[in-house]
């Protein structure tokens, strides 16, 4: 009679969160009792992924891995209970197994690569085995792999916390300080947080929310300023590049000349005057932009110019054509932890 039936590894995963293989092995070894089961992956250290399983993971590290001729980079999150094992060399070192084992087999998700095989074994097998033995839940959360034909990638990581990665056409003469380029540029969005590569790419709803929004969120910030007898700001009409048309744009112009004629000034000097204001008007309104937007952003090593002024300064060929950043447990809930609430009730028991 079996001993080790679908049905019986089924009930023994549920009730130790061991491994399929593994479940099958304890099944044999103990003749098909399920308690007998249970205490030999217990002893064996196998069952201590069940328990882990439940705990909140939030912690533990973003890498990157780009292929030697970048034409191809991985980024994964894969997180820890706490942050002292995310520093743990045994974590560490599966951490760049699985990033390896993501860019080789090119999953997107958890689910696909739970499917995989790795060392001989299915992925979600052998994550259960390092979670026995370092000690923690493990969660490999997210993975992603770019590649390009005809241009370059490249990425950055900020103390395990931030990835990016970006990827870019250039000419074949270009690629060397492409590369060198897009490093900088996954650097500057690491710290500046943009949403997406060009306000070409916000959706309309979007904007017309952000428009109401900054528009009211600098009213009230006006009247605080009026209140406090200092310069108020400009209140713009729109928030993005993607709302000023040519005719928008010429009707600010209009109102400025017009403006500057009813003060008196010089018919000759004003369209001199008019490039500084429609600048500064420009400036005023594109606002969404400098905050979401990766090109349309001051870049942060010259602040001089946008992040397009800075990549065409590099190179007229480079394009970015994809961006992808990640940070460490964001949207991950953590749990708050009252520990004077838990003494107490522990003593009262």
């Amino acid at each position: 009679m079996a001993v080790a039936t679908p049905k019986l590894i089924k009930e023994l995963r549920e009730k130790s969160g061991a491994g399929m293989l593994d479940c099958k092995k304890a099944l044999i070894e103990c003749d098909g009792n399920i308690d007998d089961a249970i205490k030999f992956l217990r002893e064996a250290g196998l069952s201590k992924a069940a328990k882990k399983s439940s705990n909140v993971a939030a912690e533990g590290v973003v890498s990157i891995l780009v292929n030697d001729d970048n034409t191809k980079a991985t980024m994964v999150e894969i997180n820890s209970q706490t942050d002292f094992v995310a520093k743990n060399e045994n974590f560490l070192n599966l951490v760049s197994k699985i990033t390896a084992h993501a860019q080789a087999t090119e999953v997107s998700s958890t689910e696909e690569l739970n499917k995989t095989t790795i060392d001989g074994t299915n992925f979600e097998e052998f994550l259960n085995t390092n979670i026995a033995t370092i000690g923690e839940n493990i969660v490999a959360r997210k993975m992603v792999t770019i590649s390009t034909d005809n241009g370059v990638v490249n990425g950055y990581v900020h103390l395990g916390k931030v990835g990016v990665l970006l990827a870019a056409t250039c000419n074949e003469d270009a690629k060397e300080k492409t590369i060198d380029m897009l490093k900088k540029v996954a650097m500057h969005a690491a710290s500046m947080k943009p949403t997406v590569i060009s306000y070409k790419d916000f959706d309309p709803e979007f904007i017309e929310s952000e428009n109401k929004a900054i528009i009211a969120d600098l009213e009230k910030e006006n009247i605080e300023l009026h209140r406090l007898g200092k310069p108020e700001k400009n209140i713009p009409e729109y928030v993005s590049m993607s709302q000023l048309t040519p005719e928008a744009i010429a009707a600010a112009e209009a109102k400025m000349a017009e403006e500057l004629k009813a003060q008196g000034k010089p018919e000759k000097i004003i369209p001199n005057i008019l490039k500084g204001k429609i600048a500064r008007w420009i400036e005023d309104n594109t606002q969404l932009d400098k905050a979401n937007a990766l090109l349309s952003q001051n870049y942060v090593m010259d602040d001089s110019k946008t992040v397009e002024e800075a990549l065409k300064e590099c190179d007229e060929s480079i394009n970015i054509i994809e961006y992808i950043r990640f940070e460490l447990g964001d949207g991950i809930e953590k749990k708050e932890e009252d520990f004077a609430a838990e003494v107490a009730a522990q003593m009262a028991k």
